[in-house]
Parts: C-alpha cells; sequence; structure tokens
C-alpha cells in the first residue's frame, strides 16, 4: 500500500524553507496545499478535521530538524530484560 501522506510530506519539505519562519508552530496540509499554521497542536488537528473530515491530513510541527521514531509492534517478548 503507497504512503496515504507522501503528498502532504512532500509538499511539507517543499514549502519548509518559508514555514521556518513559524519554527515551533504547527503546519496543517492537505495534498499539495497548506491549510493554515497553527500555535497548538489541538488547534491545528481541530482544523485539519473541519476540513478534511475522514480524508488524509498532515499535522506536523515546523522545524528545522526531524526528529525519526520507529515504533515495532514485532518486539519479541522473550528479549525484553525484566528491570
Amino acid at each position: 500500500m503507497p504512503d496515504r501522506l507522501a503528498t502532504e510530506l512532500g509538499t511539507y519539505k517543499r514549502l519548509l524553507p518559508t514555514l521556518l519562519k513559524d519554527e515551533g508552530k504547527y503546519a496543517v496540509i492537505k495534498g499539495e496545499q497548506l491549510i493554515g499554521i497553527f500555535d497548538s497542536y489541538s488547534d491545528a488537528l481541530a482544523e485539519g478535521y473541519k476540513v478534511a473530515k475522514l480524508d488524509a491530513f498532515l499535522v506536523k510541527i515546523i522545524s528545522g530538524t526531524d526528529t525519526v521514531a520507529y515504533f515495532s509492534r514485532d518486539v519479541d517478548s522473550a528479549c525484553i530484560t525484566p528491570s
């Protein structure tokens, strides 16, 4: 299955140089359109649902650096060491 948010992530990367003036705020992107920039995640999320309804949209904190987090559901519990 293709990445449903690939277009939105591409739009974010394309707009990033101009978005950086609002670093620390949250961008809402649907497709190739910037919906808006918001001070809080909850405001951004609410606007995303208002505009996109149940369609895919992206809420991303505006930042000059990306932090990548990877979470796996395929962890074998036998490998976890009790503390």
